[in-house]
């Protein structure tokens, strides 16, 4: 199975493991899981430690996709565009980094793990880890 982690999610992974369920962390060091973290989600870590609502080190996540690591970086595509422009809108959620971050998924086939409540909005795979 291919996944692809939610920011909170990559953090969580990073920092506070425990945060995750036990069978989460189960399917993350499956030998035949792939498990992605979008380029989206450095964006979202770096534009929030900006403007200070986070203080994660920027240099933590980024050594985690050294070639022994398991997690894969996912790049923003024209194709993951394309899928996003033709998500619904919803009102209650405006998140950009989210949106594209489910384009993603579902342009990859990938399961995002996720708790992000309104991922339930869009035809995308999900858990929530």
């Amino acid at each position: 199975m291919k996944f692809l982690l939610d920011t909170h999610v990559f953090l969580w992974v990073l920092a506070e493991p425990d945060r995750l369920a036990a069978e989460t962390r189960r399917l993350l060091v499956g030998e035949t899981n792939e498990v992605f973290v979008s380029i989206i989600s450095f964006s979202e870590i770096v534009v929030k430690r900006r403007v200070g609502k986070l203080a994660a080190d920027f240099d933590a996540p980024t050594a985690q996709l050294s070639p022994a690591s398991k997690l894969q970086l996912l790049d923003l595509t024209p194709h993951h565009l394309s899928i996003l422009d033709r998500l619904p809108f919803h009102e209650r959620h405006r998140d950009p980094f989210d949106h594209l971050i489910i384009a993603q998924a579902i342009s990859e086939t990938m399961t995002l793990l996720t708790r992000d409540e309104h991922a339930r909005l869009y035809p995308v795979q999900s858990l929530t880890p």
